[in-house]
């Protein structure tokens, strides 16, 4: 499906009840809601990215991995000047809004990458997936997911096949995955709005 007609989807439909999300978590939620809709269009949820976020550094603008990845949204230095290239306008990947875009952006890409999902929260799991692990870990677990007769084109294959993918960490990437869904679910029900990865 194409994104304009995702639009009409469920997992679009959020409708707000006026609560509000508690804490100081909502300062950058007008980046995230920016660049969502210039990545992703204006119907996407940019909550689920807000939620990317907090699995990733819990919104701390200063947060540095162990393997170096820096910011909210956790990129490394080389994934982020290859994102730079494209989008000049992202100036250094500490500064936090240049941050979230480019970890959107990124997302975008992966999206795109991952056009087969006739099911937009399972595209979505693969998307963070990618973001977490690697595309090409992704498609190495799509891989083993065939060889166990199993639909590789939905998540939960993948998260069967994953203890056999060597080489990868699975547990982290699944963990995140669950993660990423479980606070986009809490930041839904906290707000009023239905969540599009419950289905």
């Amino acid at each position: 499906m194409r994104l304009r007609q995702l639009s009409s989807c469920v997992f679009l439909a959020c409708f707000i009840t006026g609560a509000s999300f508690a804490g100081d978590t909502s300062r950058s939620d007008d980046v995230f809601s920016k660049y969502s809709k210039r990545f992703f269009g204006p119907g996407f949820d940019w909550r689920i990215f807000k939620a990317q976020g907090l699995a990733e550094s819990n919104l701390n603008p200063d947060a540095r991995s162990w393997v170096g990845a820096t910011g909210i949204m956790q990129l490394m230095p080389s994934t982020y000047k290859e994102i730079q290239t494209a989008n000049p306008e992202f100036l250094e990947a500490n500064n936090p809004e240049w941050n979230i875009a480019a970890g959107i952006y990124y997302d975008r890409k992966m999206w795109k990458a991952w056009n087969e999902h006739e099911s937009a929260p399972d595209r979505m799991r693969f998307v963070l997936g990618s973001y977490n692990a690697g595309r090409r870990t992704i498609l190495r677990a799509q891989q083993q997911a065939e060889t166990l007769n199993l639909d590789e084109t939905v998540w939960p294959s993948i998260e069967q096949a994953a203890p056999n993918v060597t080489k990868w960490r699975h547990q982290e990437t699944l963990t995140y995955v669950d993660k990423v869904e479980a606070l986009y679910a809490e930041i839904c029900q906290s707000e009023g709005f239905v969540d599009f990865l419950g289905e």
